[in-house]
This record gives C-alpha cells, sequence and structure tokens, in this order.
C-alpha cells in the first residue's frame, strides 16, 4: 500500500477509494492517517469476566497475564479486524489459544457479502400483505413477503438480486435497510397494497402506526382447544374468530368431548372439520387478522331445529383477546350485544395473558464464498467440510448460527445478541459481517490453513493488524452465550 503526501489508495474493498490525509473512505470504515489506511473502528473482544451492567472497557495498555486459559473469557471476534480483500492474503488475525488441554485456532474477518440478506419474522396478528408483494424501504424494492408462520408474518430481504441487480437507487436503499437492521436500528417497510411496518430487532412491531402488543395464542381452533373446559358452564356458545381457522366451540371436538350440547350456530365460511373453518373473511388488521371490524358478519342464520332458542349467550372473541363481545339470542334469532359477564371477560384476560409480547427478529444470512476462504486456508473446499462436518464452528461477532445443509458455508444469525454495530458496508453495494472460523490447531493445519499467521492474544492486543496503527481493542458484555 504506497504513501504519498496526498491522496492513498484503499484496498480493504473493491470499491479502492482514493484517500486524503485526514479523510475516511466512501464506507466510514477506513481512514488515512498520516499516510497509511487505518481502521477506524477498534477490534472487539469478547470478555465472559464483564459482569453484565458494567461498561465497555478498553483492553489496549490493561494488564494483562499471558495466560490464556478458558477462564479468561475473551474470544475475539472479526467486528473492527478488516477485510482478507483481496482474496489471496490471509485473514486480518489468526490466533491461536489453549483451552482445555488443546490448542485452538480462530480465523477473524469482516466478509464482504453480495450474496446476503435478512429473514424478519414479525410477531402479530395483523396481515401485513399478500404473499409475494414486493416490499419497499424509501420507495425501493428490497424484498417480499414470504409464507406467514404460526402466529407471526415472515419477510425476506436483500439477495444479489436487489443489491446489485437493479438500479444504483435500489441497491443503495437495500443495502443501507439491511445495515440497519443488522445493526438493530429501526426501519420502515412499506408493502404493495398492503401494511407500513416498522420493523427494528428485538422490538415490538408498529404496523400502520399502532404499536402490536401480543402475538396470538394460537388459531381459533387451539384456541378452543385450551380454553373450551373454562367456558362450559358460562356460556352457551363460543366463536373464535381468526383469518385462518376459525373456531365454533358447540361443533368442536374439544367441545363434544366436555358433552357440549348443539346451538344451531352457522358460519359464513368453508367448513373445514366440525368447529373449524376457513376463509370466514378477508385477511385484515381487524378481527383475529380478518378485515372485520364487526363479528356478527360472519355468522348465517340461527337453526332452532338445531338449538338455537332466544336467550342462547354467545362470546366471540379473537385469538389475542384484544377483539370480544357478548352477544344473546333476541326473539328473532338475533344476536344483539350486552355488557361481558365477570367471569367471561376473565376468560378473555386469560387468553391475552397466553399470547407472547410481539417481537421483531431479524436474522441475517449470507454465503461465504470461496474468495474469502482463501484467508482461513489454501485449500477452500477443506474449509467448507470442515464446516459441515462440525469440525471447524462458525460465528459471527462472536454468536454462533446456524448453518444450512447442502453445499458452501451459508449461515443464519440472529442479531439480536451481536455487539453494537457489528456490521458494515461498502459501496458497491455488499454488506460486511464479522465471520469467525474456530477449529483445532491440528484441524487447521490439516485445512491447508496459513499456520505461520498464528498469533496469540497478547501480540494481537499489543501490535494491532494491517490496517492498524495505533493498536485499539476493547473489550465487549457477551450476551449469555458460550462460544
Amino acid at each position: 500500500m504506497s504513501k504519498t503526501t496526498e491522496k492513498i489508495r484503499c484496498d480493504a474493498c473493491p470499491v479502492m477509494c482514493y484517500i486524503a490525509d485526514g479523510n475516511s473512505g466512501a464506507c466510514d470504515r477506513y481512514a488515512n492517517k498520516d499516510g497509511q489506511i487505518i481502521r477506524l473502528d477498534p477490534l472487539t473482544i469478547l470478555d465472559r469476566r464483564i459482569e453484565a451492567g458494567d461498561a465497555i472497557k478498553p483492553f489496549l495498555g490493561a494488564e494483562w497475564d499471558d495466560s490464556l486459559h478458558q477462564e479468561n473469557g475473551a474470544f475475539v471476534t472479526a467486528i473492527g479486524a478488516g477485510t482478507t480483500y483481496p482474496d489471496y492474503k490471509p485473514a486480518p488475525f489468526i490466533v491461536g489459544q489453549h483451552h482445555d488441554n488443546a490448542d485452538f485456532v480462530t480465523v477473524v474477518t469482516e466478509a464482504i457479502f453480495s450474496y446476503c440478506g435478512v429473514k424478519v419474522k414479525i410477531d402479530t396478528d395483523r396481515h401485513l400483505g399478500k404473499e409475494g408483494a414486493v416490499i419497499r424501504a424509501n420507495g425501493e424494492p428490497v424484498g417480499l413477503v414470504m409464507t406467514s408462520e404460526y402466529g407471526s408474518q415472515m419477510l425476506s430481504l436483500g439477495g444479489v438480486d436487489h443489491l446489485t441487480g437493479g438500479s444504483k437507487a435500489e441497491g443503495r436503499v437495500t443495502c443501507d435497510a439491511l445495515m440497519k437492521l443488522c445493526n438493530k436500528e429501526p426501519v420502515e417497510l412499506s408493502i404493495d397494497g398492503g401494511s407500513t411496518v416498522i420493523v427494528e430487532s428485538g422490538k415490538a412491531p408498529v404496523v400502520d402506526g399502532k404499536t402490536e402488543l401480543r402475538m396470538r395464542v394460537g388459531c381459533g381452533s387451539a384456541t378452543i382447544g385450551m380454553f373450551a373446559s373454562q367456558w362450559l358452564g358460562h356460556v352457551d356458545e363460543v366463536v373464535v374468530v381468526d383469518d385462518h381457522i376459525t373456531g365454533v366451540v358447540s361443533e368442536h371436538q374439544a367441545g363434544k368431548v366436555l358433552g357440549w350440547p348443539d346451538t344451531g350456530i352457522t358460519i359464513n365460511g368453508r367448513r373445514s372439520t366440525p368447529g373449524r373453518y376457513f376463509q370466514v373473511a378477508e385477511p385484515g388488521l381487524g378481527w383475529g387478522g380478518t378485515d372485520l371490524e364487526d363479528p356478527l358478519k360472519i355468522l348465517g342464520a340461527w337453526r332452532p331445529a338445531k338449538g338455537a332458542r332466544p336467550g342462547l349467550t354467545m362470546l366471540m372473541v379473537s385469538t389475542t383477546g384484544e377483539h370480544s363481545g357478548y352477544y344473546i339470542l333476541d326473539d328473532d334469532l338475533v344476536p344483539q350485544p350486552h355488557p361481558m359477564p365477570k367471569d367471561l371477560q376473565d376468560s378473555v384476560d386469560r387468553i391475552a395473558e397466553n399470547c407472547e409480547p410481539a417481537l421483531c427478529t431479524v436474522m441475517f444470512m449470507g454465503g461465504a464464498g470461496g474468495s474469502l476462504r482463501a484467508g482461513v486456508t489454501t485449500n477452500p473446499i477443506r474449509l467448507t467440510e470442515s464446516v459441515q462436518s462440525g469440525q471447524t464452528k462458525v460465528t459471527c461477532g462472536g454468536i454462533e448460527g446456524f448453518i444450512w445443509p447442502g453445499g458452501g458455508i451459508t449461515i443464519m444469525v440472529d442479531v439480536v445478541n451481536m455487539p453494537e454495530n457489528a456490521f458494515g458496508y461498502v459501496p458497491t453495494p455488499a454488506i460486511v459481517a464479522p465471520l469467525e472460523f474456530t477449529t483445532t490447531k491440528d484441524e487447521y493445519i490439516a485445512l491447508g490453513g496459513h499456520a505461520e499467521q498464528i498469533r496469540s492474544v497478547p501480540d494481537i492486543i499489543k501490535t494491532g493488524g494491517e490496517y492498524s496503527k495505533d493498536s485499539q481493542v476493547l473489550s465487549v458484555i457477551s450476551s449469555d452465550h458460550d462460544d
């Protein structure tokens, strides 16, 4: 890397910025200091010895006893480490440690991901948008709605087609949204034909300006299965309104087992099995994830021959307990609203009590390509095989993720427990994510690893790395996980 009195070129990513002294590059991660490219963010070490609530403290200059036993709790992450780009060179830090009478090696690098995205799980009963609907940030397409899961709506954001396959604006906006989500910042997303939602890892979703509080206890059928015995003797009929499966207790198997009498109710929907109905309404933001503001619209004519009579009582409730109503049939067998009896209100409150808090979960997902693997070993396929066999563990900022089966190294990790500002970007555009590969020293050498580059933690703390003129290292609080 050449040094001049004017601008110098940074080789930390494919953009190859020319940076003047005292300025940073386009990514804000590297800068020119006195004619040398330096990494602006500190290398992050997870320190298991710090108690929760303690302040983050500088490691540089702190007393170090040169002991590398596990009780020291030091784990060098890739956050602030720098990159392997161009990838023919070894990773920025290859760390040797001794744990439990064995030698281990951890290889750390900030990986540049074009093939990456996030999977977002939003705990809500609301209908956010149709499956396959385009999701936008600042008007640009950044992903799509996936199949919904039990009590949650699922989104897929990012990916190489949005990062590089569209317009420059689409790529920039996608990259910015991914980085903010992975760094646990809020991002507003709009869904074509659906809702606007504010997503933030570990926080409640905000749907069309309303903060969600509860994840549904179950579908309408499951809710009846859980609470039927608590309604028996207190009400003649219960309908649990749900966008997917609306339940009717008098027809449901749970009611039949309890000896629940028929009521002559009819439901305007597609009957699946006794007491379970599909498609009672359109999806929406109303009762049970439907578009209903008045739940009585799902009822057909009451049948006296099947048990309908004046004075029959009915509870209608949503799967979160957010919506509920109590009705009594009049002389014309028309349900009329009445004040909710206390014992039924207690059961509605019990439904709400059994709902978990609504949260957003952001899962970073990326594929570790062949080029960055060259920073770990001279024979990249051996690393892939070692990861897939479980001999080499992959973490992301010190957090263990899920390695997908099949070819390659595709990792998925929940960002909520990762250290702050663990993710960055390069304006190609691509996401920069920390990756650590940990294995035994013997396995590392067998992989064709860069054994001559193995260094100790004290040496790293003392001398830093390629992009560090004045080594800067932080220790941070671990978030209840083991490495």
